[in-house]
Order: structure tokens, then sequence, then C-alpha cells
């Protein structure tokens, strides 16, 4: 059989140094029918493909043989047997031939089968302003100094591919509420779908197919914006392949080398930047005469425009949201906004008289709720907690005693309240500092 090396050589030495066939022949010991057979085929490569396969005696078990791959194939992945197995099956049953035979004919079903069921498929092509990706992915940043690992809000139309990213500390509903208000806003409008993974904030329960059932507060983002949700099946990434594609390489080109920046404002400042330079200096992947910025503005006249910003959304066991950047801020500081693990009592957020523009943490008990690393004690007993820290805790315990004493009709009674809550028997107002 004639290798490719051998058929280049022929080749050359006929075409460019212009030998005769018989010169060919008896330099590289060939025979001349040989010789002719690769200059008049023109080919580059011969292969022997045997038509028909003899199958002296797996011929009569084909019918079982083939039962029994279809019942291994339609089996759970963890629970499929190996070829041997099926092998060990089948001369149970009587079969005395050997297991190349039943190797080769398993592979050329499992080929046929595969071509069968590739035939149809859904090519994953988008019109403008028909769906968008979301996801998230954990990086590792250094914020004054200190190595933290931030959790980066992926959205990417599909369409224009273009990109936003955008870090917090962890990623609750709030995070995911505000992700979305933020890239709508450099979008200037919204899809029609919004494709995403199974993540919690979502999604509550799995059915069968693409069944879900979402959570209550997630169909209440989703309704306002307009958008139809649709959850990708368990383990199939390619189903939002995008977004998937978009976290490898935001990794690569934003986050390496490790990014250092005072806070999150200034990160997310320079990640909206570097996602808006990215998008006007490459080329779109399918529409390659064009950047993904000029995809992006001929998009964004068939997106359908925001009615008015998210503001004002129920997000959690006794917690009111209308202002969502402050909640986000009382995120950040003090790490929960649902029911607290550590001390089994519920927690609100709600307006301060002592700071009407933002929103101040109130317990519902004595003890304040902290992050996990004060979660055994109160923060303001803890004698190694950080100076900044421990004013915090004595600016939360004096905004709740301000909060007990403001239904107090007389203020000499409220001021004799004060004193008496007081743990050193001054004024709570001088005790701060």
């Amino acid at each position: 059989m004639l290798i490719v090396e051998t058929i280049a050589r022929i080749r050359r030495e006929h075409f460019i140094k212009g030998k005769t066939i018989k010169e060919i022949a008896r330099d590289l010991k060939v025979s001349r029918n040989t010789v002719r057979k690769v200059l008049r085929s023109g080919e580059t490569s011969f292969e022997y493909e045997r038509q028909v396969q003899p199958r002296p005696k797996l011929g009569r078990w084909a019918v079982e043989l083939d039962g029994l791959l279809a019942a291994n194939a339609a089996k759970p992945a963890r629970e499929q047997l190996t070829l041997i197995r099926i092998f060990e099956e089948l001369r149970s049953r009587g079969y005395d031939g050997g297991y190349d035979a039943v190797r080769r004919y398993a592979r050329r079903w499992s080929k046929e089968r595969g071509q069968s069921t590739a035939a149809a498929y859904v090519p994953l092509s988008f019109a403008p302003g028909e769906a968008y990706q979301f996801d998230w992915s954990h990086e590792v940043v250094l914020l004054s100094g200190t190595t933290v690992m931030v959790k980066a809000a992926h959205v990417r139309l599909c369409h224009s591919r273009m990109l936003f990213v955008r870090a917090y500390p962890r990623e609750t509903q709030e995070m995911v509420f505000d992700a979305h208000d933020r890239a709508f806003a450099l979008f200037k409008g919204t899809c029609t779908r919004g494709i995403y993974d199974n993540m919690k904030t979502a999604v509550e329960t799995i059915f069968v197919g693409k069944g879900r059932l979402y959570n209550r507060r997630f169909l209440q983002m989703c309704s306002h914006y307009l958008v139809d949700p649709v959850a990708c099946t368990p383990a199939s990434g390619w189903e939002k392949g995008q977004v998937e594609n978009q976290v490898g390489l935001v990794r690569e080109r934003f986050f390496t080398p490790r990014l250092r920046f005072k806070n999150l404002d200034e990160l997310n400042a320079w990640l909206l930047d570097k996602c808006i330079a990215y998008a006007k200096v490459h080329r779109h992947p399918e529409l390659v005469d064009q950047t993904i910025w000029e995809v992006f503005e001929a998009e964004r006249p068939q997106t359908r425009s925001l009615c008015r910003p998210l503001r004002r959304l129920p997000c959690g066991d006794g917690i009111g949201l209308e202002d969502l950047p402050g909640a986000l801020r009382q995120q950040q500081v003090l790490g929960r906004s649902q029911r607290s693990r550590a001390t089994g009592r519920g927690s609100s957020l709600c307006r301060s008289h002592r700071d009407p523009s933002g929103w101040t943490h109130r317990c519902r008990a004595p003890a304040i709720l902290w992050p996990r690393r004060y979660r055994l004690r109160p923060l303001a007993l803890c004698a190694g907690a950080r100076p900044q820290t421990r004013r915090l805790a004595q600016r939360c315990s004096l905004q709740r005693l301000g909060a007990a004493s403001r239904d107090r009709a007389d203020p000499a009674q409220a001021c004799q309240h004060r004193r008496r809550q007081s743990t050193d028997g001054r004024h709570p107002q001088r005790g701060a500092d």
C-alpha cells in the first residue's frame, strides 16, 4: 500500500524535475503501473475500504446485538455498559464468536446512529434584539491591598456580541437585579428573551425538559422588563455558549494580570470602559467587515426601549426594597439581606431618621447581625475588631436606640431612656466616639 510520502515524491519527481515514468519506477523501486496510477488519478492518498464485511458468526446475532446496543444507549450515562459487558451478555445467550467482531459492529452502529441524530439541529443564530445571555464568574482582585474573590456578572447580547461585566461581593438576588439594571442602561433597551443557567436566584425547581418553576421575585423583574426567561438544560453549557466564552475572554484579557483597585466602584468603572473599548476595536465574528460596536449601534433600534429603571421591587422576607442601590450598599457592609443563619432571627432594611438618604439595617433582636468572621459575638464586644468596624457597631446601636426613643412624646423621658440603655451610663451621642 502506498504511503503519502511516496505519492508526494512521485508527483514531485514527475511534475517538478520532469522525470519519465521509467526513471521514477527505477529510482523509487515501484512498478510503472503504480507510477501511472498516481500521475493519472491526481490523488494524494489511496485508502482501501472493504465494501462488504463478512460476519460468518455474528451475522445471525446482529438483531440481538442491535437490541442490546439500543437499550444500552437509552440508559443514563452512569448506568451504561461497556462493550466488553455487552459482549459477555451476548456470549451468555449462545454467541461463540470473538470480541473484535462485536467491537467493529458496535463502532459502525454508533457512527450510523450519530449521523442520523446529528442531521437535525437548531443553529444558534439570533435576530437583532432577540435574546441576551447572563452568567456569573469568580475572579480574584486586590482591593485596598487585600486579595478578594469577587463575583463578576456577565451579560451579552446574542446578535451583536456586545458584552457587559460588573463585579459584586456576592451573588444574591439584589446583585442580579442591579446587574440587569445597569446592563440595560448601557444597552439602552432590553431583548425579547433572556437565557440563564439554573441558578438558585432564578430557578427554584427543575422539571422534565424545559419546564421550570422560577423564583417569584425573579419573575417580577422579568415582567418589569417584559423579558421571557429561558433556562438552559442542566450540564448543557453550549445553550448559552456566547456568555460562557465571554467568561474565559474577560478572565484572560481583563483580570490577567491581577487587578489592583481601591474599591469596587473604581473596578466597575474600569471594567465598563474596557468593555466599550473592546467592542470598538474587535471585529464581529460573523459580520467581519464591522466591529462589535458598529453592529451594536445598528441593533439598538431593534431592542425594546426601557420604560423606567428598576428601583422598586420586593427582595426577601421582611424587606421592602424601594432603593436598590441603597440596599446594595448595605449588602456590602453587613453581608446579609435575608434571614441570618447565625442567630436564627430576621432582619430588615428600613429608613433611618439619622440617615434619610440611605438604608439602615434594623434588627428585630438586641444582637446585631454581622458577617461570618464575627458571627459568634456582637461586633461591638470584639476586642480585636478594626476601629472602623467598632464605630459602625456603635452607630448601628445608636440608630436602634434613636428609633426606640422616636416614638416617645416627652423629650425628657426619651433622653432618660437613652441614658438607661447606654452601657457606660453616658449619653449615646457623647459615648459614640
